[in-house]
């Protein structure tokens, strides 16, 4: 029975997720330490988000629910935002 959904991505789903979290995990460490420029921190922000649609496609809300948020919230703690 076919879902759409070739076989090897269905597969390969935990290891993406997993890679999606190591990566997340390391962009907001890298910006909590605060040794980069604000700008530098809205890039890597910005690169995370275009890594996560690479490895999850069609994806753009759920990024834009959940690590967003987390991630504008810890810039703006972080760079005095608010």
């Amino acid at each position: 029975m076919t879902t759409g959904v070739p076989e090897r991505d269905a597969d390969d789903e935990p290891r993406r997720l997993r890679r999606l979290q190591m990566m997340m995990q390391m962009v907001q460490a890298v910006i909590a330490q605060g040794d980069i420029s604000l700008d530098e921190a809205a890039d890597l922000a910005a690169g995370a988000r275009r890594a996560a649609l690479a490895l999850f496609p069609g994806k753009e809300l759920a990024f834009d629910l959940i690590y967003r948020p987390r991630l504008d919230r810890l810039i703006a703690e972080r760079y005095g935002l608010r």
